[in-house]
Parts: C-alpha cells; sequence; structure tokens
C-alpha cells in the first residue's frame, strides 16, 4: 500500500523561497498564539467542569504528552518539507491526494467568520466594562447579566458592529504579511497574554475559598475517570492545539530548516496546555472563591464566561478593573487564534491563485463577512433558522469541529503513514535515527491516531445527532 515513487526526494533542497519566520523564537510564538484561543478560555474550563476536574486533566495531559505531540510534529513536518501551503503540500508528496488539500481548508474556511463573531463579542464585553455599561457593571444577579448578555447577541446592528471590527483587525494584521504582521504580533501580544493571565490566577489565588477550586481543578477522583472523560479530552485536545486545522501545515511551511521541530512541538503542546490550565484555575477557583457554587460550573461556554464570571467580577472589590484585564486576556488570545485560520487560507490565495498578499486578505475579509453576519444574526433577525436542531453559529461550529477536523485529521495520519515513504517525514522532523522515538511516531500516525481520531468522530455524530 505504501508509495514510494510519488513524492519527490528533491524536495527538500528545492524549498519553495518565500517569506518565514525569523527564527524558532517567532514561529512558536506564533504557532502557540494559534493554539491558544477561546478554546483554552471557555471551552477548556467547561469541560473541566463537566467531566470532574482533575480527571479531565490528568487525561488530557497523558494525551497531549503521548498523542498530541507526535501529531504537531507531523503537521509541522509536512509543511515545512514541502514548503507549500495545505493546497500544495498533499500534492507535492502524493499527486494522487491534491483533493485532500482543498477539503483542508474547508475547515478554516467555516470557522473563521464565527470565530470573529465570538471575538466580536468579546470586544463588546470589554469596551462595556470599560465605559461602566449600565446592566452589565454592578449588575447584581444572574438575571440581569443573561439579560445583557441576550439582549447584545439578539439586537440586529450591535453584534454585527463588534464583529466587523474584530474581523477588520485580524485582516489588518495577516495583510501586513508573516514576519512584519503575524510574528511581530505574536511577539507582543503572547508575553502579555502571559503575564496577564499569571496576575489574574495569583489574584482568585489569594482569596477565600480558593482552595477548594483548585482541589476541583487539580485533584483527580477515581470514579471520574470514565470513557467519556477520556473522549472528551482527546476531543479538546484537537480543538486546543489547532491540529487538522491546515494551520500547523502552514505554518510549518514558514518554518526554517535550521529550527528543531520536535522541540518546537513540544513547546507549543506545553504553552498551550499550560494555558488552559492556567484558565481554567482562573475561572473555576473565581468562582469557588466568590460563592457562586459548583452548579454555576455545569453552565456551557458563552454562559460560564459571559453570565457567571461576569457575576463574579460584580461581586468582588476592584471587580470592574479584573473584568477589563480578564476581556482584554481573552481578546488577545481570540486575536491571535483568528489570525492563523485566516493565514492558513490567504497561503493558499497567495500560493495557488498567485495573488497579492492585499488581495487575498480583501477576498477573505469578503467571506468572512458574509458567512459570520450569518452567524451574528443568528440570535436575532435569523433567530428563526434551525438546521438539525443548532442555530446558524453551532451549526457551523458543527460541521467544522465534529466532522471536518476529525476527518481531515484521519486523512492526514493515513497518508503520512502509508502513502508516502513513511520515512520522509521522521527525517524532517529529525527523529529518523533515534530508532525508539521513529517506531513510537510512526505507531502513533500509522495505528493509534487513525483509530482513536475515528472513535472521536463516529462517537461525537452518535452523541449529538
Amino acid at each position: 500500500m505504501e508509495n514510494k515513487n510519488n513524492f519527490n526526494d528533491g524536495l527538500c533542497e528545492v524549498h519553495q523561497k518565500k517569506a518565514g519566520f525569523s527564527g524558532k523564537l517567532g514561529f512558536v510564538l506564533a504557532a502557540a498564539g494559534s493554539a491558544v484561543g477561546l478554546g483554552n478560555l471557555w471551552r477548556f474550563p467547561y469541560l473541566v467542569a463537566k467531566y470532574g476536574g482533575g480527571a479531565f486533566i490528568l487525561c488530557y495531559v497523558l494525551l497531549a504528552v503521548f498523542f498530541g505531540i507526535a501529531l504537531l510534529m507531523l503537521e509541522i513536518g509536512i509543511g515545512r518539507y514541502t514548503g507549500k501551503s495545505v493546497v500544495g503540500a498533499f500534492p507535492a508528496l502524493n499527486k494522487k491526494f491534491k483533493w485532500v488539500g482543498y477539503l483542508s481548508i474547508i475547515a478554516p474556511l467555516l470557522i473563521v467568520p464565527y470565530y470573529c463573531v465570538i471575538g466580536g463579542w468579546v470586544v463588546k464585553y470589554a469596551w462595556s466594562f470599560i465605559v461602566g455599561s449600565e446592566g452589565l457593571v454592578g449588575a447584581n444577579s444572574t438575571e440581569m447579566t443573561s439579560n445583557f448578555f441576550n439582549s447584545f447577541v439578539s439586537s440586529d446592528v450591535a453584534p454585527l458592529i463588534f464583529f466587523f471590527i474584530f474581523a477588520f483587525v485580524t485582516i489588518l494584521i495577516v495583510s501586513f504579511g508573516v514576519k512584519d504582521g503575524i510574528e511581530k504580533m505574536s511577539k507582543i501580544l503572547m508575553p502579555a497574554l502571559a503575564i496577564l493571565a499569571v496576575l489574574l490566577m495569583v489574584y482568585v489565588l489569594f482569596q477565600d475559598n480558593s482552595s477548594k477550586g483548585l482541589e476541583y481543578v487539580f485533584v483527580p477522583k477515581i470514579e471520574d475517570l470514565t470513557f467519556n472523560t477520556v473522549l472528551a479530552a482527546l476531543g479538546q485536545l484537537f480543538y486546543s492545539m489547532s491540529i487538522g486545522m491546515s494551520i500547523m501545515i502552514t505554518y510549518g511551511s514558514y518554518m526554517k530548516k535550521d529550527v528543531n521541530i520536535k522541540s518546537s512541538a513540544t513547546q507549543i503542546a506545553i504553552f498551550d496546555s499550560a494555558f488552559a490550565f492556567v484558565a481554567s484555575t482562573i475561572i473555576i477557583t473565581a468562582v469557588f472563591a466568590f460563592g457562586a457554587g459548583e452548579s454555576a460550573l455545569k453552565q456551557d461556554g458563552p454562559a460560564l464566561m459571559f453570565v457567571q464570571l461576569t457575576n463574579v467580577f460584580n461581586a468582588i472589590p476592584a471587580g470592574r478593573i479584573i473584568a477589563i484585564v480578564f476581556f482584554v486576556l481573552v481578546l488577545f488570545a481570540a486575536i491571535t487564534s483568528s489570525v492563523s485560520l485566516v493565514e492558513a487560507i490567504v497561503a493558499v490565495l497567495t500560493e495557488k491563485g498567485k495573488m497579492k498578499r492585499l488581495t487575498a486578505c480583501m477576498i477573505v475579509f469578503g467571506v468572512i463577512i458574509v458567512l459570520g453576519s450569518l452567524s451574528a444574526l443568528g440570535f436575532g433577525a435569523l433567530s428563526h433558522v434551525i438546521i438539525f436542531g443548532r442555530d446558524i453559529l453551532g451549526m457551523f461550529d458543527f460541521v467544522a469541529n465534529n466532522i471536518l477536523i476529525p476527518i481531515i485529521a484521519i486523512i492526514t495520519c493515513v497518508f503520512a503513514g502509508w502513502c508516502i515513504n513513511k520515512n520522509i517525514i521522521p527525517k524532517e522532523i529529525g527523529i529518523d535515527k533515534n530508532k525508539a522515538l521513529n517506531t513510537y511516531f510512526n505507531v502513533i500516525v500509522r495505528f493509534v491516531a487513525p483509530i482513536c481520531i475515528f472513535v472521536i468522530l463516529v462517537s461525537g455524530l452518535f452523541l449529538t445527532l
């Protein structure tokens, strides 16, 4: 089944000359910025709360170490070896797989518009706390904060305005290019993100009852170590590390040859996981420390962040300042991720369409505005549009994250493990001469990953449809 004739052994030597990251720091910060996003700040804490806290964290750590890093190395390796965007990378290794690249780019094309809508919500909340909006700042009940959120998202104008602002900033950063746009942004925002997160964590840890939150997050209970917990942790791994979204292949194509892929992938995974744990500590510990109770943790992502956590901010000393810092933190995380999603699409247009970067950015911006407007109005003027029991935003999210990404990840593993020379990517990563690491990598890519991802795909469809 292995095809050793349809790849170009000289591809590394004729690596396409293109603008790229200046070095390892720029690449790691940009890739970590892609991984650290809204999924870490609302999805991860919600899953931690839903699946028993410490049990979920334990499963996630084990899966990240033995599973996630290998898949990160795989995608980065494919990108750097070919020096091409996702649409060019697959046929460069095997011409029969040209279609996989086009399938892969659909995922970010569906995700980034609704991601910008949610990013717009974050802009709205950061701005509302800064100016002291009535109905939000000082609200003393869940009903009031719920009404503020529902009133905003169901409006026919406000969600569009803030969505447009977030999308425009994203496109503006990407338009400056890899080195002058994405890398410079990452070098500023990622350290700022880390500092703000640590400061917030320290603050909540010094509050009364914070130990209850810490215990909930980091002490696993045997009874919570279930199949569903493992399944949820594995699903979050793809969402959190940007696996299967074309991003890491794209960023890998900008990576210099002298940068170590294995250590870079490990650092990305550590940064991403650490930030997810810090975010969970901030949110869950704050809910415990300020008396909201464990029941508040069982809310879904938007309600946990925009309603329950807002109640916490309004109940504590200097809460408005803390809220501003928190939502600026979330905004930074959201921007770094949205930029990576857009870059994956722009890279295809500039490479295959031979377009100038600015032209490609304007086209992508137009697509974002059209599709994103549907999601932005999905709770207001278009709230009557329900597809398979989901609103428009929820439908885009389901198709992209529950169907497309797992399918793409499976195909990528099968492609790298069975349809090209199995030594190409290990050699690019730099583990081909280490027998233990090489064997581990090939076993994960050829057998473990495809089977596990297939289980996620089938189980996710069975449980949600």
